[in-house]
């Protein structure tokens, strides 16, 4: 079995490369993984490319099997498929879900993969996480029977929280984007499209993930009374101002923070990481998640992909990053 691998690295901010890496021997409770896809995870990691994490939240950020310091060099993902070669028995051939860095192979804990549902295509896997992120919003604030609801940012998260608000019986869902060509990914999902200055008033609960506090200020503006908006953007060193007159003390309003770091306090108590993880591998059995796969890309071309990304030269929703011509 071989033990060489390939790791993308940002080596400094705007400057990322593909350098060889030597596995160790998988000890008695570990897994070596053979890299099928990952994904990139549009926002987070194009904030990490640019080395605009603030050195407040270096600890908040790291990723599980982060090699080396922000703001670079550093080896930096947590969308990662494979197929095990070496573990234990229950394991080997299966394939599997990592929060791993974008990397051909590694070697880590047996209890950091979960196995993916065989009716769960292995492309469309790399999502769990940010399908872990929309559930876990989803135990933060819930919609109720009827409400109505806009989703503003129509990125992975806004998507992946929108196509899970579309399951909800009775529930009216709104994607709310500056981009009109996110109405084909709302069709797709089954939902409703409106640019912001075009988008329903009225809503009962409002979640943000477009990362600009213009979409923070327009998600209060559509605010029926007493509604909240669940703020699930990462702003990395940008400040953020917002209106705080007009109807937002006599309308109560609400902005609440989601973040996936920890299991909601509605389900801490009973869930853990592994149920919540599990839960967003079984969502994506729903194949109008294929619709967040907006374009793949090999490995090797991960460098360029990244840099194409940061500076907004290539769109996209979550783009694939193939390994070994899968």
């Amino acid at each position: 079995m071989t033990r060489a691998a390939r790791a993308f690295w940002l080596r400094a901010p705007g400057e990322g490369e593909i350098r060889p890496v030597t596995l160790p021997e998988p000890g008695p409770d570990e897994v070596q993984v053979r890299t099928r896809f990952s994904g990139v995870s549009r926002g987070t990691e194009t904030l990490v490319f640019a080395g605009k994490v603030p050195p407040s939240q270096y600890a908040t950020m790291r990723a599980p099997f982060q090699e080396g310091e922000f703001p670079a060099p550093v080896k930096y993902g947590y969308l990662s498929v494979g197929e095990v070669e070496q573990g234990p028995a229950h394991l080997r051939g299966r394939t599997v879900f990592c929060l791993h860095p974008h990397q051909s192979a590694y070697v880590v804990p047996a209890d950091a993969v979960t196995v993916v549902p065989d009716e769960v295509p292995a492309a469309r896997a790399v999502l769990a996480g940010t399908v872990e992120t929309a559930v876990n919003a989803l135990w933060d604030a819930p919609p109720l029977l009827g409400d109505r609801v806009s989703v503003i940012g129509g990125g992975m998260v806004g998507c992946a929280v929108a196509a899970l608000l579309a399951r909800f019986p009775g529930v009216r869902v709104e994607l709310v984007d500056t981009d009109p060509t996110r109405a084909e990914v709302a069709a797709a999902l089954g939902i409703d499209f409106a640019v912001p200055e075009a988008a329903s008033g009225g809503r009962d609960l409002v979640v943000h993930a477009s990362a600009s506090a213009a979409g923070l200020q327009r998600g209060l503006d559509l605010l029926a009374a007493e509604g909240t908006v669940l703020e699930l953007s990462w702003y990395g060193d940008r400040q953020v101002q917002l209106s705080l007159g007009a109807a937002f003390h006599s309308g109560r309003l609400t902005i609440r923070s989601s973040q996936v770091g920890m299991v909601a306090p509605a389900r801490r108590s009973s869930r853990g990481y592994a149920d919540r993880l599990a839960l967003a591998l079984d969502l994506l059995a729903d194949p109008v998640f294929d619709a967040l796969i907006t374009g793949r890309s090999a490995f090797a071309e991960l460098p360029d992909v990244l840099a194409r990304l940061s500076a907004g030269s290539l769109p996209a929703l979550c783009h694939l990053i193939t390994y070994d011509g899968e």
